[in-house]
């Protein structure tokens, strides 16, 4: 489970190969698809129902009355404790991988994937099938422009000035206008803007208990912008509903999929001043399951697209490249696993990464087992693409195709240089299209200008593609 054993994928005839090496008529092609054991779920001695079973996927009749995976109260006696049990008897190390999911009091037949190939692909074809997307889906990574009245509208509620009824409906009036520009403009997946959002962490700690804020303990995040890193100081946990409230109300203005919009438990950690009691695994975990409630409510709430972005998660790598895996990895990309464990396959991960280069960790990233995964590629010259290509990337993926940071108004026929681009190295069935980061810094007229560009070259390839 080393990071030797992540590199040996493709042989030909013995050799280790790389995905753009030519094979020749009578080689022996040979793709070994590596992986490590769910580590957070504890192997449990239950009966399993086994219906069929060959290299890539199990498929198990459930009984009724059992939970499909671990949680509250249910720590080892779901499917998943049963299944983990059975792959650990044949010696066999695995990730829990469910294709579909069954509520604990249903019983029925549940597919189960070996590997992190056969899971995508199963979920590709669902997911395609529900929500019929055009090629090139057009999206946005979250944030919409923060104008002056927007911080304003924080700031009173914060002061006593207003009520917090006047709060929603400042903020219920601004997700109708955006709502409202983004069909206008042909975005294919929405947002709601995030407008009741100072920052991307400090939003979820104010409301995740285990967590104090200071007043003025600014630190700076990057140019002229500064944050107040949260601090944990006990156990984290949620006790009420964080973001469901907003995105419920923007999903009922519109009929195209809104998405549920989190940051993921590693940037939160990353992004806070950490416990010293208890190991950084565990206070990550920790945030992993309150995530992970609120995506289950998020779906319960009919929201079908959830992006829960890991801005950094490769922040926190030991300086030794060597540490990588055993120090941090291995318990990083499960804890991000753990986040959408329970959610149907028809429901879609998307996440977001940005603030550095993931060239290096791109194999980590794809064993993250996200739907779709979207980078701030764009001021790079999209070199990640080459590493996407070489490491076989299996996820739906989004460079980025222009850069946020700067107030230009790009092109059409840049836009298209950029895809185009990217078509050289993805595959058109998995490539989306969007701005490389949230548009929060921005101006309203540039975003809008921007993002009818962006979706004007979308249908421009459309019709030059398909």
């Amino acid at each position: 489970s080393g990071q030797g054993d992540r590199s040996e994928g493709i042989q030909v005839n013995g050799e280790h190969k790389r995905v753009v090496d030519l094979a020749a008529k009578g080689d022996i092609l040979k793709i070994t698809i590596r992986d490590t054991a769910s580590e957070n779920i504890v192997p449990t001695d239950i009966p399993l129902d086994i219906v069929y079973e060959d290299e890539d996927v199990l498929v198990i009749n459930k009984p009724s009355n059992m939970p499909t995976h671990p949680s509250m109260g249910n720590y080892e006696n779901s499917l998943a404790n049963g299944v983990m049990y059975y792959y650990k008897s044949k010696g066999e190390e695995r990730v829990f991988r469910a294709v579909n999911r069954l509520d604990k009091d249903t019983s029925g037949l549940m597919a189960v994937a070996k590997n992190s190939y056969i899971h995508a692909r199963l979920g590709e074809e669902i997911q395609k099938k529900e929500f019929n997307l055009p090629a090139f889906p057009t999206t946005t990574i979250g944030s919409f422009p923060q104008t002056a009245d927007v911080k304003a509208n924080r700031a009173s509620l914060r002061k006593g000035e207003i009520s917090e009824e006047e709060y929603i409906e400042f903020n219920r009036n601004k997700i109708a206008e955006c709502v409202k520009e983004q069909e206008e403009t042909g975005l294919d997946v929405l947002v709601h803007g995030e407008f009741e959002r100072n920052d991307m962490v400090e939003y979820f700690g104010e409301q995740l208990k285990g967590y104090l804020f200071t007043e003025k303990a600014w630190v700076q995040s990057y140019g002229t912008r500064c944050v107040k890193p949260p601090i944990i100081w006990g156990d984290v946990s949620r006790s009420k509903p964080m973001t469901v409230d907003w995105s419920v109300y923007a999903q009922s203005l519109t009929e195209k999929p809104m998405k549920g919009m989190l940051t993921g438990p590693v940037t939160i950690l990353n992004w806070s001043f950490p416990r010293e009691d208890i190991s950084l695994k565990e206070s990550t975990y920790q945030i992993a399951l309150a995530i992970r409630d609120e995506v289950l409510d998020l779906e319960k709430n009919g929201i079908r697209i959830i992006q829960v972005d890991e801005a950094a998660l490769r922040e926190k790598l030991p300086l030794r490249k060597s540490d990588w895996y055993c120090e941090y990895l291995d318990w990083a990309i499960p804890a991000f696993r753990l986040v959408h464990s329970g959610v149907k396959p028809e429901t879609q991960i998307h996440t977001h990464m940005c603030y550095s280069e993931f060239t290096d960790i791109i194999k980590a990233i794809d064993d993250m087992d996200a739907d779709v995964i979207t980078f701030e590629a764009s001021r790079s010259d999209l070199l990640i693409l080459d590493s996407l290509k070489e490491n076989n990337f299996k996820t739906e993926v989004g460079p980025g195709v222009y850069d946020i940071h700067s107030p230009r108004v790009p092109s059409v026929s840049e836009i298209k240089s950029a895809l185009y681009k990217m078509l050289e190295k993805i595959s058109p069935d998995k490539l989306w299209v969007n701005p490389d980061c949230g548009l929060k810094t921005r101006g309203v007229s540039e975003t809008a200008a921007s993002l009818k560009n962006l979706v004007q070259a979308a249908r421009e390839m459309r019709n030059e593609n398909i």
